[in-house]
């Protein structure tokens, strides 16, 4: 039994189940259920041939997909239904997962854009107090190197909140940490790796046009001549970018180095590679619109403020206007992008997660693990009885 129970890799590939249904976790030679005796069978110990699920003596009775029957209901033991998700669901399960376990994905991705944003903060106040001083543009450059780790450290422990959601277990902060603290540091050497990849490739894609600028006055013949390999450059970033997604939640879930999640991704990821950029990118835009709604009326109220400054000006047109600090602009700035990075940042891991589980349950049969993970019995009989 291992911490993260149902999640281990396959030891061997099993065939894909791309064209199946939602599947029953339902072991492969049943026992005799609270159904037989509803069906004909006597009293304890009684012998002789004993009619099977959905049989009775005298006759066929229905079978699936006739009035009143059906396939048993898939089990949701938490935020999904354990079989294969459908676009929406894998939404709904993320907003789930965020709304139920508010406490811990709230508090994580607060925590983080809390400390990343006061960082930032400071070193911009710093640097207005300062304008000639090296000081704040260190700070500054330490909080853009800083602020991708502590976004690495609070995806790696959300996904382990979405796998106990998945399961419907409470999970803790403590407990989240707990759990991905051993795989921490792979982590974050996976997602250097991983963005070293896809950098190079669009280093390489824009070198020419970089060249045919720096050697002196190109033409626009020679400037759209270079110009010409951006598009494939930035169409093989993504698609490997696209390839590797799946990556971080393999690594943290199965107890994976970062070469073998890597290239567990990529197969992952095989023959449904659209899906996955397509999911993918709805999300990212959801958020993006969704944090700029949040933005724009600190971005409104923090322009306020600077016009107030620029009354200070003899020679401004808002002259007489009464005077505001900039860091009050930058404050009211970085609450406006806490708050925006704390409700979009739980939601994105979630739905990376979610996706990861889908592959799993398509091409391996994850959803059955699970089920016996969540300690949920084989369900028999027609729906709803």
């Amino acid at each position: 039994m291992t911490d993260t129970p149902g999640w281990a890799s396959p030891s061997s590939p099993e065939p894909p189940r791309e064209d199946a249904g939602p599947s029953a976790a339902v072991p492969p030679t049943p026992g005799p259920g609270p159904y037989d005796a509803a069906y004909g069978q006597g009293a304890y110990g009684q012998t002789g041939p004993q009619p099977g699920w959905g049989q009775q003596a005298g006759g066929p009775q229905p079978g699936w997909g006739q009035p009143g029957w059906g396939p048993p209901p898939s089990p949701k033991p938490g935020v999904i239904p354990l079989r294969p998700l459908g676009v929406g669901e894998i939404l709904d399960g993320a907003f789930t997962t965020v709304r139920t376990y508010w406490r811990t994905t709230l508090g994580l991705s607060l925590g983080v854009a809390a400390l990343e944003q006061s960082l930032m903060a400071v070193a911009q106040w710093w640097q207005y107090e300062q304008p000639d001083a090296v000081g704040p543009l260190i700070m500054l450059a330490f909080g853009y190197l800083l602020g991708p780790l502590l976004g690495i450290v609070a995806t790696a422990l959300l996904t382990m909140v979405v796998s106990k959601a998945i399961l419907g277990h409470p999970v803790s902060i403590g407990a989240a940490w707990a759990a991905a603290r051993p795989q921490l540091l792979k982590v974050t050497g996976l997602s250097l790796l991983t963005g070293l990849i896809v950098a190079v490739i669009m280093a390489a894609a824009a070198l020419p046009l970089i060249i045919a600028i720096a050697v002196g006055d190109p033409t626009p013949g020679t400037l759209l001549l270079a110009g010409t390999f951006l598009l494939p450059g930035v169409a093989a970033a993504v698609w490997i970018g696209v390839q590797l997604s799946l990556a971080a939640p393999a690594l943290m879930l199965e107890k994976q180095g970062v070469f073998t999640a890597l290239a567990r991704s990529r197969r992952l990821v095989k023959d449904a590679w659209w899906r996955t950029f397509l999911v993918t990118l709805l999300m990212q835009l959801l958020a993006f619109f969704f944090a700029m709604i949040l933005m724009t009326p600190f971005t409104i109220v923090a322009a306020i403020f600077g016009i107030g400054a620029a009354g200070d000006d003899a020679d401004s047109p808002f002259a007489g206007l009464t005077a505001a600090a900039p860091p009050a602009m930058i404050v009211i700035v970085s609450i406006g992008a806490i708050l925006a990075s704390t409700l979009t940042v739980p939601v994105l891991a979630a739905v990376n997660v979610l996706l990861y589980v889908d592959r799993r349950i398509r091409r391996e049969g994850l959803d059955i693990e699970l089920t016996r993970a969540a300690g949920i019995p084989a369900q028999y009989g027609p729906q709803g009885t």
